[in-house]
């Protein structure tokens, strides 16, 4: 994917692909590679690729987004026919539904008031992509969190239908059907065709009245393309979260009624209601740079009663758009206020329009002033650190279709213990008020302070801190984090991935509390050396039960397709070892997802069948979908926190499933739902999923 190219419409990709001869779509993939290293220049809404000395390939783009097959015009002998247009089309990024051109239809009822800001694409979880672990609302892919404020002239949707129509049926099936393609072929063999069809089915959708699965269909194809293109932000797992999800949306669908069937569906925009007049105290601020190419600045603000509203600046451009955002004027009213200065002062509004995400609006009736701020220990932030940690950990892995950006926020009082090596590098340790958590970089982009900020933290153990992190669930209490109050000056705080910590912000004195020993998790066992008596004790050892063995075939999978599950190997040791262990759905999930993988019949004549694919992806989707269910049980048990047979967390002393007989010897699991209760229509599952 190349980012100095414009915007894609999808459907324009999924057309000039679908005009393409036989023997030109088996030189797509290479068409592309070289129509991305080709030197781009750009007049006005024109983008020019030179293809040669003497030939020109332009891309009509008028707001950025290419939305006709004949925007793509291309000077060789033979156009239109030529494959250049294709590869252009399929090498540019995609446009996110938010970011197409729409026509306001007049209202026949009385609509909500919406928001009329600028609308700009949505974008995905900062800490990864991306990769972060998106949101299900959104369309969006694993790295910012927050998604721009919609377009000005959206309206509430017509009342949602009881069942889905038949042009959603069929929209849900040929997604499916397109997903499981992908899925077949892996990253490896998912190339700019199987995109296009992928593509494809996500225009159908989203003209069905899918904007969710739609959305997440986008994601899993700019992901394909991060991967197939070696870019360093690409994550499996977020590829793999992506496209589950599209699976899971394009499976339950067609059979799904009422409210869970409006979840499903998602919405493209979020509508903006009136709140009247709100006094606002910032919070924190925090970069947003995607995968797709939007970056910009997120502003997060408390109201008196704690309830959090957000402020955002995001639009296309890289890691200098992320950094300079924070010292632009904030979108609200006639304020001057910039994003930095937010987070550490107030807002007054009047007419304020908020969105059901918390995300202020700023229409023509907005008015806003600047008001005084107050300290992480003042209220009423200092409230949100008042809530025990067990209530944030449930509120965060709740499951919820209308979940609020802030849900998997987490305000913690923590002393900073030292680091621990892991395979993705240093993470912090810090002790908080009972388990020890690790706390990561929220983004490893190089133009971003996040990890020097995290060093330097490191070097300085003892220290008290309040923090604000996003959850990421795992086995082991484990947050990204985004801000914390200063060292040396607790009235004051530092946004890790705007402000740069230097030596002069740190306690000159030493604290004298010593590093942790090493973690067992982290490294191979080794004989204890005699030392000191006073050498601190090491943690206690985490859970070794081996779950890493369904979770690395579910990754597997999806990386080099169905081909690579066929090869027989250790697969029932591998299942055995894991009903040891008391895991008796994973180790049945991971012999089937074999089983399926390896099935192909004969005909008489001896040639082998086509594979049945509709198996496979469905024994797939069932470990993927239990390995994501195991993650939460565990995040929760490690945090304190339980889930109940829905999946839902909920605090300890809430009632859980319950926990069939274990075999002699195995180790005690914490209980974890039946993952194929959200893949099949029937209501509540029939096991525990041990």
């Amino acid at each position: 994917m190349n980012a100095r190219l414009p915007q894609v419409d999808p459907s324009v990709t999924a057309q000039l692909v679908a005009a393409l001869t036989p023997r030109l779509r088996k030189r797509l993939d290479s068409g592309v590679g070289k129509v991305a290293a080709r030197p781009v220049s750009r007049e006005g809404d024109v983008v020019r690729i030179a293809l040669d000395d003497d030939t020109d390939l332009e891309l009509h783009a008028p707001g950025g987004v290419v939305t006709r097959a004949e925007a793509i015009r291309c000077g060789c002998l033979l156009a239109p026919d030529c494959l250049h247009r294709a590869a252009a089309a399929s090498a540019a990024p995609v446009a996110e539904p938010a970011a197409l051109p729409t026509t306001p239809a007049p209202p026949t009822t009385p609509a909500p008031a919406t928001d009329p800001s600028t609308a700009s694409p949505p974008t995905t979880h900062g800490a990864a992509s991306p990769t972060g672990t998106p949101t299900p609302t959104t369309g969006a892919t694993p790295t910012a969190p927050h998604s721009p404020p919609p377009d000005e002239h959206a309206h509430a949707s017509t009342p949602a239908q009881d069942t889905a129509t038949p042009a959603q049926r069929t929209a849900a099936t040929a997604l499916h059907d397109a997903a499981a393609a992908v899925l077949e072929a892996g990253t490896d063999g998912a190339g700019a065709v199987l995109q296009a069809e992928l593509l494809r089915a996500a225009h159908t959708a989203r003209l069905a009245g899918l904007p969710r699965a739609a959305g997440r269909a986008v994601v899993v194809v700019t992901a394909l393309r991060a991967a197939r293109g070696g870019d360093p932000a690409y994550r499996l797992a977020d590829l793999t979260a992506a496209l589950r999800e599209v699976l899971v949306l394009a499976h339950r669908t067609p059979d799904a009624t009422g409210p869970e069937l409006a979840g499903l569906r998602g919405s493209v925009r979020q509508p903006y209601t009136s709140d009247g007049s709100l006094r606002l105290y910032g919070l924190f601020a925090e970069p947003v740079l995607s995968a797709t190419g939007y970056a910009g600045a997120v502003t997060w603000t408390a109201d008196p009663t704690g309830r959090l509203h957000t402020v955002s600046d995001v639009a296309p451009g890289g890691p200098e758009r992320a950094t300079g955002a924070a010292d632009r004027a904030v979108r609200i009213g006639d304020t001057s206020l910039t994003h930095r200065e937010l987070s550490r002062a107030g807002l007054a509004v009047s007419g304020a329009t908020v969105s059901p995400a918390g995300r202020l609006g700023a229409g023509a009736g907005v008015r806003a002033v600047r008001a005084s701020g107050v300290d992480w220990s003042a209220e009423p932030l200092d409230r949100l650190w008042a809530v025990p940690v067990t209530e944030q950990i449930s509120r965060a892995l709740r499951d919820d279709q209308d979940a609020r950006e802030d849900q998997d926020l987490l305000f913690l009082d923590v002393t900073l213990v030292g680091t621990v090596r892991e395979a993705a590098g240093e993470c912090l340790l810090a002790e908080c008020d009972g388990p020890t958590v690790r706390l990561t970089a929220a983004h490893d982009h190089p133009a971003l302070p996040h990890r020097e900020n995290l060093r330097l933290l490191a070097s300085v153990p003892g220290v008290r801190l309040r923090v604000i992190a996003r959850l990421t669930p795992g086995p082991l209490p484990r947050a990204a984090l985004l801000a914390v109050s200063h060292p040396t000056d607790p009235g004051r705080h530092v946004d890790l991935g705007l402000d740069r910590l230097g030596r002069a912000d740190l306690p000159t004195a030493p604290t004298g509390r010593p590093h942790p020993l090493p973690h067992p998790a982290d490294q191979p066992h080794r004989a204890p050396h005699p030392g000191p008596s006073q050498r601190p004790t090491p943690p206690p050892p985490v859970d070794d039960a081996p779950l890493h063995l369904l979770r690395r075939r579910v990754t597997q999978a999806v990386s080099g397709g169905r081909r690579v599950l066929a090869f027989p190997g250790g697969r029932d040791t591998e299942a055995a070892r894991l009903r040891r262990y008391g895991l008796g759905t994973a180790g049945d999930l991971l012999t089937e997802l074999h089983v399926t993988a390896a099935d192909r019949a004969r005909d008489p004549f001896g040639r082998l069948l086509p594979a049945d694919t509709a198996r496979f992806v469905r024994a797939w989707l069932g470990a993927a979908v239990y390995t994501e269910f195991l993650d939460r049980a565990l995040c929760a048990a490690a945090w304190g926190a339980s889930l109940d047979a829905t999946g839902r967390s909920s605090a300890p002393g809430h009632s859980t499933t319950g926990r069939p007989t274990e075999e002699p010897g195995a180790t005690r699991m914490p209980a974890v739902p039946d993952p194929e209760a959200a893949i099949r229509p029937a209501a509540p599952p029939a096991r525990s999923g041990h």
